[in-house]
């Protein structure tokens, strides 16, 4: 969480957002009520995710835990009023920035035309004191996501795709940055976002949080904690944060 400076609200002025995350998940801690939020007032809002999660279950063998996570994401999606989830079959747990995933997002962009661009936290920690680490995908994924905006706009890299060049891009959105200064109100979709957090059941599982088998994780609880700090920063009971980098 960030320091005490009030939030701006985001301009939600914008029909079609691409959310690109490394796994499924990553958007469920925290983002989704907003994507629920966006998607009610009619936006269309699609999902890419650059790995099918396989790494991310100690107990269960990649080979299955991959499409069991994208059945998961997909049900989790359809709660929050998402449709459209892809996934681009890079390796769990080491992505490798570089320009052969710069060139894998700037497709992706060309071909869904987004206004606005959305992804997680790609900070070296979750807070500002540096304490809770990120995690290697989550920094290369976000990163990777900028270079590819700007790629994207430009006619004369990555031409061999036979895609037109994409310039709308306003704006990336980074979900959970500890250098949040935008937000917006879940307060009416908090319960859609818990909702779509609880579907990815057996990562949670996985995780054996609150017990060995996981089934002491409250979903409410956790994502409650962080809406309400950040409700208080917008000035409404719940929120999410974003960091906002402007393109252009």
């Amino acid at each position: 969480m960030t320091d005490d400076v009030q939030w701006q609200p985001l301009d939600e002025d914008w029909k079609r957002a691409l959310a690109i995350v490394a796994h499924p998940d990553d958007l469920e801690f925290g983002a989704a009520a907003a994507i629920a939020r966006w998607t009610a007032q009619g936006k269309e809002v699609i999902y890419v995710l650059l790995t099918s999660g396989e790494a991310g279950i100690d107990g269960i063998d990649p080979a299955e835990a991959g499409p069991l996570r994208e059945q998961e994401q997909r049900a989790s999606a359809a709660i929050v009023g998402v449709s459209q989830v892809e996934f681009l079959g890079q390796p769990d747990g080491v992505l490798e920035g570089g320009v052969p995933l710069r060139e894998i997002l700037a497709r992706s962009i060309r071909t869904h035309r987004p206004e606005i661009v959305i992804t997680n936290n790609f900070r070296d920690s979750w807070d500002r004191e540096g304490t809770a680490l990120n995690m290697a995908d989550h920094i290369v994924t976000g990163r990777s996501v900028l270079d590819a905006v700007r790629d994207a706009a430009n006619r004369w890299v990555f031409r061999d795709q036979g895609l037109e060049k994409w310039g709308g891009v306003r704006q990336v959105w980074a979900a959970g940055s500890p250098l949040s200064r935008h937000g917006v109100d879940v307060t009416d979709t908090f319960a859609l976002g818990v909702r779509s957090l609880e579907a990815h059941d057996a990562y949670l599982r996985g995780l054996n949080w609150g017990g060995p088998d996981g089934s002491g994780f409250d979903a409410e609880e956790f994502l409650e904690g962080f809406s309400r700090q950040a409700g208080s920063r917008l000035g409404v009971k719940y929120a999410a944060g974003f960091e906002v980098f402007t393109v252009g």
